[in-house]
């Protein structure tokens, strides 16, 4: 069982497996149950690459958070479908830049809240909101999101690895659309989700998942799908990419057994 409040088991039902603690079990963490790790090691056998993947994934949103703080001076950051508190969060990384940063992180998943809320206890320039992301006008206008993002000042809003958890009929494109007429120029939009130009293993991994979640999860989409989300946004270098390779420093890259899928994404500045 997890660390934390046993009490959640009450709340939901740990017999089905959720995206966040999934991922969570691919990041060696320990908030994940039986149902989690099973369905994880089940995936893998069809997509090998994916513990890499995810492991790949978050040294990108550490240098996407440090760049953005470090260079252009970023403080506020709104994490959409955060995710497990796990080493290295937004806010530690954009505190140690800006001690005054602000972030907000949201997640459906219950236990996402309970954990966040306990790690986040003392450090008043954060939050933890239980939303679905796809869900703008509550998360925007939610007493978190007031008191910490002033409007008048540049946002990062991050949607990393979150838009496959979303079918189309959710309008992911649309979502994005939503937070973007909230920011002022020179906000970020920062997105990645996982990519096949495979039509079998788009197929295959999109059913796989749905069914495993009792259908709490959208598909996997190809990169022309990421650049239509970020249309009209002035790219950061390199642009689009397989995220691992997005502006690489001292970080090591994992590399990944195999390419079925990958992770691909950038960051767009609203001009």
């Amino acid at each position: 069982m997890p660390n934390g409040d046993a009490s959640l088991t009450d709340k939901i039902d740990v017999t089905v497996p959720s995206v966040a603690r999934m991922y969570d079990y691919l990041l060696d963490g320990k908030d994940n149950y039986p149902a989690d790790r099973s369905a994880t090691e089940e995936l893998l056998l069809t997509v090998p690459s994916m513990k890499v993947l995810a492991l790949n994934n978050r040294q990108f949103l550490r240098r996407v958070v440090r760049v953005l703080a470090e260079e252009y001076g970023i403080k506020q950051f709104v994490d959409h479908g955060s995710g497990l508190p796990t080493q290295d969060n937004v806010h530690e990384i954009a505190q140690r830049v800006h001690p005054d940063a602000r972030v907000v992180y949201t997640d459906i998943d219950p236990i996402v809240l309970a954990h966040g809320r306990a790690l986040l206890e003392q450090n008043e320039n954060t939050a933890v909101l239980q939303a679905d992301f796809r869900d703008t006008k509550s998360i925007w206008e939610s007493p978190e999101v007031k008191r910490l993002i002033n409007p008048d000042e540049p946002v990062a809003a991050l949607f990393v690895s979150v838009l496959h958890c979303i079918k189309d009929a959710d309008a992911p494109d649309a979502v994005i659309q939503r937070v973007r007429d909230r920011l002022r120029p020179g906000s970020f939009l920062v997105v990645c989700q996982l990519v096949s130009e495979d039509p079998d293993v788009r197929r295959q991994v999109t059913e796989f998942m749905a069914q495993e979640t009792g259908d709490h999860w959208g598909q996997v989409r190809r990169e022309s799908d990421v650049a239509h989300y970020l249309r009209g946004t002035e790219l950061l270098e390199p642009g689009l990419v397989e995220v691992s390779t997005w502006q690489q420093n001292s970080d090591l890259a994992l590399e990944q057994p195999s390419y079925e899928w990958i992770e691909f994404g950038g960051v767009g500045r609203i001009v």
